[in-house]
């Protein structure tokens, strides 16, 4: 039977959730010496209790503040995680947020409660204009920035609401990891299930 891989603010977090998601994760067959192959199965089971544990404290989190997410999905299946999101978010929490329902949850919940002002709308709307043109100003090579007529870039109003969306997006995700890292101060690793890039232990990687 596997012991604890970590306590979570008191709570203690069963090995056999760290095995249940390292059976649905495929190992990448990068290494071909057997001290590589050991190295990448420790790795693994760091970066599998980072998930684990980020999933629990997005459970106590939204416990605390009184939101109830969807059953937990099976530990067999996995929901495929788009390249960007990986590459925006780092694996740890992208694989997060594809298993764990409350996770999500907390994510919508800091980002709904996102203010974005109209100045920061506008603001981005005049800096980004490149991302505004209309079809027929790309197809024409129009500098945003140099020469293009007004009816060349989209107007604001049609556009501001896309926009506002896409900052409450971000602040909700600085919003997420910023609660993630002070909540993570509450945590205890049992060893061998230590942050993957933990520097007190010799094959540390600094991965997210």
């Amino acid at each position: 039977m596997t012991g604890p891989a970590a306590r979570v603010l008191g709570e203690v977090i069963a090995g056999e959730r760290v095995d249940a998601l390292l059976e649905a994760v495929p190992a990448r067959d990068r290494a071909t010496r057997p001290e590589g192959l050991a190295r990448d199965e420790r790795q693994r089971r760091r970066w599998a209790t980072q998930v684990v544990v980020v999933d629990e404290l997005a459970r106590q989190a939204c416990a605390e503040r009184g939101l109830v997410p969807p059953d937990q999905m099976p530990a067999a299946r996995l929901l495929t995680v788009d390249g960007s999101d990986v590459a925006d978010l780092g694996s740890i929490v992208a694989v997060t947020l594809a298993r764990s329902p409350a996770a999500r949850l907390l994510l919508a919940g800091l980002e709904a409660g996102q203010e974005v002002p109209e100045t920061a709308v506008r603001d981005y709307y005049e800096r980004n204009r490149d991302r505004f043109l209309t079809r027929e100003a790309l197809r024409r090579g129009v500098d945003p920035y140099a020469g293009a007529a007004p009816g060349d870039v989209l107007p604001y109003e049609e556009v501001r609401e896309g926009i506002g969306r896409e900052l409450r997006r971000e602040a909700g995700r600085l919003a997420f990891f910023d609660w993630l890292d002070r909540a993570r101060a509450g945590v205890e690793y049992a060893p061998g299930h230590e942050h993957p890039g933990d520097p007190s232990h010799p094959d540390h990687e600094h991965r997210h």
